[in-house]
């Protein structure tokens, strides 16, 4: 089977180690990789005689996201509703994830974005590297930040959760580490031994998995120019109320007068106006609405607003999006609406709303799950 050698599986007593096998593609989440991924985790959760899970990746990539093309293809033919299986899948093994009984341990050593996030910041344990890229960068697409994404940006410090998911700002493993989507930070060159004391684990105590986490972790320092140093200036924009507000008060923070290199400011201005002004709206009331919600509300409203986004009835910005960026990479999407000013409340208000008129659509339905979300995002500054 496809998904077999697209997920590996090496047992190690009573460690499992799953390593995600499409490094041509970065990785990309496709839909049979997702769907052995949620029935190994439901496997493994019976089973008692599993106690750690490791998730890593093949090549210079943890995951780069989920394989798109094949649901925009679905989308132009009609088909969006096969999409929507996609993330069905998707979306209930980030939950399962977030609410898994046993310890995951995701290595990051490279790319992680998008889908690979999902797969892996709901886990308990995120290991970052010097080779580890992260970025959710989906409003370049005209998508928004999902796979629960609500969820663990609107819980960083501060709104440093909008920054990166509006901007789609890449983060190195310093960075996620200091903002708590990483727990641990381990240079790549001991990641073998690491793995081989991991194996040891006959425990689902947390805390046994921590001691060797820990015995191997480092804490790097900041790049001097990194955005992160600038969090009270981040807050100061990324608090406003309204992404117009937000991009007014960058534009007033690059005439500044300061000491501190603001080189971010201008990309961050960069990446808004580039990206798709419904995304952005929806993003930011996305990221907010998190904030007051748990991982499974979180899901359930990401589902309604992706159906909506495939659905393309009050914007077709995804498949646009996607041609520009990864199908034809012209890089020049025709967004539509085309600015911000035509994307209205009430036109936002939709993307939240069930997707009525569509004959046997339904709510993602997460089943009851009796363990609180196993991801913690603490500040490590």
């Amino acid at each position: 089977m496809a998904s077999q050698s697209q997920v590996l599986v090496e047992e190690k007593s009573s460690v499992r180690i799953l390593t995600l096998n499409r490094p041509k593609q970065l990785n990309a989440l496709c839909f049979s990789m997702i769907s052995r991924l949620l029935e190994l985790f439901r496997e493994y959760e019976k089973d008692p005689s599993v106690k750690l899970v490791i998730l890593k990746g093949h090549g210079r990539a943890f995951c780069a996201g989920g394989d798109v093309p094949p649901v925009v293809r679905n989308i132009i033919q009609g088909k969006w509703r096969l999409g929507a299986d996609y993330f069905t899948n998707e979306y209930t093994l980030n939950y399962v994830m977030a609410t898994f009984s046993k310890n995951q341990v995701s290595i990051l050593n490279g790319i992680v974005m998008g889908g690979g996030a999902g797969a892996s910041i709901h886990g308990r344990f995120r290991i970052a590297t010097e080779n580890t890229v992260f970025a959710m960068p989906e409003t370049a697409l005209g998508l928004f930040p999902d796979v629960g994404a609500s969820y663990f940006l609107s819980r960083l410090t501060g709104f440093f959760g909008e920054y990166v998911g509006l901007t789609g700002a890449r983060l190195d493993g310093a960075e996620m580490l200091a903002c708590g989507l990483a727990t641990h930070f381990v240079p790549s060159t001991r990641l073998a031994a690491l793995e081989a004391d991991l194996w040891r684990v006959d425990s689902n105590d947390p805390n046994f998995v921590s001691k060797i986490l820990d015995a191997y972790t480092q804490h790097p320092h900041l790049k001097q120019h990194s955005p992160y140093h600038r969090l009270h200036v981040i807050n100061r924009c990324f608090s406003r109320r309204t992404v117009e507000e937000i991009i007014s008060a960058l534009e007033r923070e690059a005439t500044r007068p300061t000491q501190e290199p603001n080189d971010w400011i201008s990309k961050a201005i960069s990446a808004l106006k580039k990206a798709s002004p419904s995304s952005l709206k929806i993003s930011l009331r996305s990221i907010r609405e998190g904030r007051l919600q748990g991982v499974g509300q979180c899901l359930i409203r990401e589902y309604r607003m992706v159906c909506h986004v495939m659905k393309g009835d009050i914007s077709k910005d995804f498949v646009e999006g996607c041609r520009a960026i990864l199908i034809d990479k012209d890089r020049n999407p025709k967004w539509e609406p085309k600015g911000l000013e035509g994307m209205k409340d009430n036109m936002v208000d939709k993307y939240f709303e069930r997707v009525e008129e569509e004959e046997g659509w339904e709510d993602l339905k997460l089943l009851p799950r009796n363990n609180l979300p196993a991801s913690t995002i603490t500040s490590k500054l």
